[in-house]
């Protein structure tokens, strides 16, 4: 006789999970967030004027960003649609849900020059903590035809 384990699609649960609990501990994602909260993000938050309605806070969608960038996700729509459908992007973001004009319009216009200011901060960071050394040179080993 086959045995089939329960499967209800419509079973409820007392308590919903936390996304917390669903991402790993070890995960690349938390490794990302980790990063990116001890950069110092003020030029970003000073260049939001107020008035209007709210923003999304600058870190989340610089989080967001890296990580997709990480994830090999370089368009603004395939963005959007991973922080509607993948745990890691909603944990990440907090289930905010800003649209592929957010994304785009923050990469486009708002990192625009500080990117390579984030990415020192990163890399001094990492020496800090002793991931990385900056006394040993990588070189990337693409040839391109001339």
């Amino acid at each position: 006789k086959v045995v089939f384990k329960t499967y209800n699609q419509d079973q409820l649960s007392l308590l919903p999970p936390s996304y917390d609990d669903l991402v790993p501990v070890n995960h690349p994602v938390r490794i990302v967030n980790t990063i990116i909260d001890h950069v110092d993000i003020s030029v970003l938050e000073k260049s939001y004027k107020g008035g209007g309605t709210s923003s999304y806070h600058p870190r989340m969608l610089l989080k967001v960003i890296v990580y997709a960038y990480l994830r090999n996700l370089y368009s603004s729509r395939k963005t959007e649609q991973a922080l509607n459908e993948n745990i890691h992007f909603m944990w990440l973001s907090g289930q905010n849900k800003p649209d592929h004009n957010t994304v785009n319009d923050f990469r486009g216009k708002r990192l625009q020059g500080h990117l390579k200011k984030f990415f020192h901060q990163v890399v001094l960071l990492l020496v800090e903590q002793g991931v990385i050394s900056l006394k040993d040179i990588y070189v990337d080993g693409t040839k391109i035809e001339a």
